[in-house]
């Protein structure tokens, strides 16, 4: 294969995996535990924006279960996130398999 059109190829691939950072560290990724009763809202840049909980689901007796919802959904909407990166960023790569490329949770 000719150098210079890998090289041309690389160069497009690094253009469009980088607009497709941009994009995706732009759009929400949301998950909810406790039937609803705990969403957690990210950012595909791993910044929490939003955490919701229903007054029902606080009870001062059992606190460790509120804890554990929380915990529960932001850690979904994370990996909700990184899951639709991974996706996105193996369209473009092909499935080469480049998560190691300072992409914010796939390396």
């Amino acid at each position: 294969m000719n150098v210079m059109k890998m090289m041309k190829q690389a160069a497009s691939m690094q253009k469009n995996m980088q607009k497709m950072q941009e994009e995706l560290a732009a759009r929400n990724f949301e998950f909810s535990s406790g039937g609803g009763m705990v969403a957690a809202v990210v950012k595909g840049d791993m910044t929490l924006i939003s955490l919701k909980i229903d007054p029902k689901a606080v009870d001062p007796n059992d606190v460790e279960m509120l804890q554990d919802l929380v915990v529960t959904a932001i850690n979904g909407a994370f990996q909700a996130a990184r899951d639709t990166m991974a996706e996105e960023m193996g369209r473009i790569t092909g499935g080469m398999g480049l998560g190691g490329l300072g992409i914010p949770g796939l390396g």
